[in-house]
């Protein structure tokens, strides 16, 4: 095919990918009229149809996803070689893309790239903030942050934080006239702040163990909520139990707005990780960011696929 039409093809992967003209056009830099002008004429010159179009969305079709699986990876790999050359330059330069949360971003990841940035002004960084479990190589993030537990399979994982807890709290005001629960079933008689996953649309199964014993728990309130924000202010306001990580509610358990209840429930679990594909060659600019989110006695580990 004529080198002219790379672009062409670039941008038909680019929206099947996005499965929006929008965010493609967004992630190419150039205008929406643009972009379905040169589907429309690769289209034309295919004499296919590539992406079924609605009010709402945009996918693939069966033409069009064959074209994405025979040459999406191709423009992965050059854009991999690119950054790779940057090993030519005085300082490690090129973007950086992880997909996290909100609290992990605030309290690990920026605190520990900021530095790193200030040094090399050349790295870009690009943070997704997401609650849900994104799939990272769809997606085309060089990596993840999720709890060490919920990382994919097949991925090099790396602590970047140590073992995290859950907590169950509420505010004074509502302990006043709700008698503190003594084991996780006392849950039920309670107002609970429930979080909702972004990912499924399930509602969180409060989780709980202790001498062994796990127990899950379904709980039931006013309020549910998709990022743990809200889900504090919310329980700052009195409108219930909430439950979290333990780091969420830190400050105001010390200054006593939050009382803490079923400690003896909570033990320890794996904290946050980050995470990428093991396959992926990496550039000299994600090993530095790799590098200063290590903690001091982390080893990367393959996880291994469960038989």
């Amino acid at each position: 095919m004529a080198k002219r039409n790379l672009n062409d093809l670039l941008a038909f992967v680019t929206v099947a990918r996005e499965g929006s003209f929008t965010r493609a056009a967004a992630h190419l830099g150039v205008s929406q009229s643009a972009l379905s002008q040169a589907i429309r004429g690769l289209e034309t010159r295919l004499r296919i149809r590539l992406l079924t179009r609605t009010t709402r969305s945009v996918s693939p079709t069966a033409a069009g996803e064959r074209l994405v699986q025979a040459i999406g990876h191709r423009f992965d790999e050059i854009e991999a070689e690119l950054d790779a050359l940057t090993e030519l330059r005085d300082k490690p330069a090129g973007t950086v893309r992880i997909t996290c949360g909100d609290h992990v971003l605030r309290t690990t990841l920026w605190p520990k790239l900021a530095p790193l940035l200030g040094d090399y002004p050349d790295i870009n960084m690009e943070f997704d903030v997401s609650y849900g479990l994104r799939d990272i190589v769809a997606d085309r993030f060089d990596a993840g942050v999720r709890m060490g537990e919920q990382v994919q399979k097949d991925m090099i994982a790396i602590p970047i934080g140590p073992k995290l807890r859950m907590a169950a709290v509420a505010s004074p005001s509502y302990f006043a006239s709700h008698p503190p629960p003594k084991a996780p079933r006392d849950l039920m008689e309670h107002r609970c702040i429930n979080l909702r996953f972004p990912t499924h649309g399930g509602l969180y199964a409060w989780e709980f163990e202790r001498h062994g014993r796990e127990l899950n728990v379904r709980v039931d309130g006013q309020l549910v909520f998709n990022n743990s924000h809200h889900i504090v202010a919310a329980a700052l306001d009195g409108f219930g139990v909430a439950f979290l990580p333990e780091e969420e509610f830190a400050p105001h358990i010390q200054e006593g707005r939050l009382l803490r209840v079923l400690e003896d429930w909570c033990p320890p679990f794996p904290g946050y990780h980050l995470y990428y594909p093991s396959r992926r060659q990496p550039s000299p600019a994600f090993s530095l960011v790799v590098d200063a989110l290590r903690i001091s006695d982390s080893v990367p580990k393959k996880r291994k696929r469960r038989p």
